[in-house]
């Protein structure tokens, strides 16, 4: 027993004086990389962030994307020089890493779309927090941006995640990119009534409710003669905030306007007109 502990013993003095002492040097030489990089990292994190934010035209997004994707490259390279210092083969361990991210990639090609998708939501910015928004077939007020998905609030009060995907795939409509919006109603008056009085009524109505700007001016004009009332296209400009507001108080405001000043709003409705003359009869039998 004891002669196996002295040969055990022995081996181990030998390994030290061959290759302990540059085992050991490399050990150190790679935990001192090792904590340098990280330190270098940390500071390159910390200016590229500064830098970008300081970009014109640069989203929050967009640079949190660019400086994780940099930081990650950056740490994959500092690990590999530090397994090459401990005398690792990084050769096939490299070559392992790229067929594993081919199978990933084929595996996870609906992620890494959506992850695609993000990126150019982050650099086209067609939206941000707190917009109101129609994307993906969805409408509502965007809670949340990241590389993979964007998160509404739809106005029910409703949360619904829809990955970037199929937000980027669609036409996006963004309520809140522009500081005014239009107000478009539509009134019916009977065919006899006075177009101009009509007309004069409906933009006094307008602009007497709170909200409705005078430049752009508000509109009311002919949009079509249908079946039973002419119907006027009545539009008015309101600050963005106001859009909701403004419409309910419009549409209400309109309609005393309209009943105070005896404009008559027609119901669909059909005249039918018997000619007498000598038009077949039909036998119809009762039953």
């Amino acid at each position: 027993m004891a002669g196996k502990a002295r040969a055990v013993l022995d081996s181990l003095l030998h390994w030290m004086r061959e290759t302990g002492f540059d085992y050991a040097t490399d050990l150190v030489a790679a935990l001192v990389i090792l904590a340098a990089g990280a330190c270098a990292i940390k500071v390159l994190s910390s200016l590229l962030r500064k830098g970008l934010n300081r970009a014109d035209g640069r989203h929050a997004l967009a640079v949190r994307f660019i400086v994780s994707v940099i930081v990650k490259s950056a740490w994959a390279v500092l690990i590999v020089v530090v397994l090459g210092k401990l005398g690792v083969n990084v050769g096939p361990l490299i070559a392992g890493l790229g067929v594993t991210g081919f199978i990933l990639g084929f595996a996870f090609q609906e992620s890494l779309g959506s992850l695609a998708s993000g990126l150019m939501i982050a650099l086209n910015e067609p939206f941000k927090v707190g917009d109101y928004v129609a994307v993906g077939g969805y409408e509502g007020t965007v809670l949340q941006l990241d590389m993979m998905a964007v998160t509404l609030a739809t106005p029910d009060n409703r949360r619904i995640t829809i990955p970037n995907k199929s937000a980027w795939g669609t036409p996006i409509v963004n309520y809140s990119a522009l500081p005014l919006r239009r107000v478009d109603l539509t009134m019916g008056v009977s065919y006899d009534t006075s177009i101009p009085f009509a007309r004069e009524t409906a933009l006094a109505a307008l602009a007497a409710v709170p909200g409705v700007l005078a430049d752009p001016a508000p509109t009311a004009e002919v949009k079509s003669f249908d079946d039973s009332a002419i119907t006027l296209a009545i539009r008015g400009w309101v600050a963005n905030a106001d859009y909701w507001r403004v419409y309910y108080a419009a549409s209400q405001s309109l309609k005393e306007a309209f009943d105070k000043a005896g404009i008559d709003i027609p119901f669909p409705q059909m005249d039918v007109r018997l000619v007498a003359g000598n038009a077949p009869q039909n036998n119809v039998k009762g039953k």
